[in-house]
């Protein structure tokens, strides 16, 4: 069974499966993550949604790198949580399945290349209150240290 993080979903409402995959990026005692400023200005994991016929680890690298500049390596997934949520980018209501990984920031290329990122690196107590949802600050309670 997976755990599910956030509101319990409606039986009035109809999700959709919405595949996710986000990283925990440990370096040099602090975590890379990102800062998204819409819908809602909130930290978050560095990833997103997995597009249809894409592999996973390459939505993750490219999720990363989109968010935050940064090019990964030895990803090892970690495990996985469910949230429903209203995505209004999409006007979609979501049933979000995140897979957790854990990589190595290896080289920073860039500014984050999509809108309204910007990549932060936060001490691993400071982000387990910062990031904006209870999955992400669950995983990284467990898994930072």
């Amino acid at each position: 069974m997976i755990a599910r993080y956030g509101e319990p979903p409606s039986a009035a409402r109809r999700y959709t499966l919405r595949p996710g995959v986000y990283a925990i990026l440990p370096r040099d005692g602090a975590l890379l993550l990102t800062h998204q400023d819409a819908p809602e200005p909130e930290f978050q994991l560095p990833g997103g949604g997995v597009d249809p016929g894409e592999h996973p680890l390459a939505a993750l690298h490219r999720e990363v790198f989109e968010e935050t500049g940064w090019r990964i390596g030895q990803p090892r997934r970690l495990g996985a949580f469910r949230r429903f949520v209203y995505m209004p980018d999409y006007d979609l209501w979501a049933e979000k399945l995140c897979v957790i990984y854990t990589a190595r920031p290896i080289r920073r290329l860039s500014d984050p290349t999509e809108p309204g990122h910007i990549a932060v690196w936060m001490p691993p107590v400071v982000a387990m209150e910062a990031l904006g949802n209870a999955g992400d600050r669950a995983f990284v309670r467990r898994h930072a240290y």
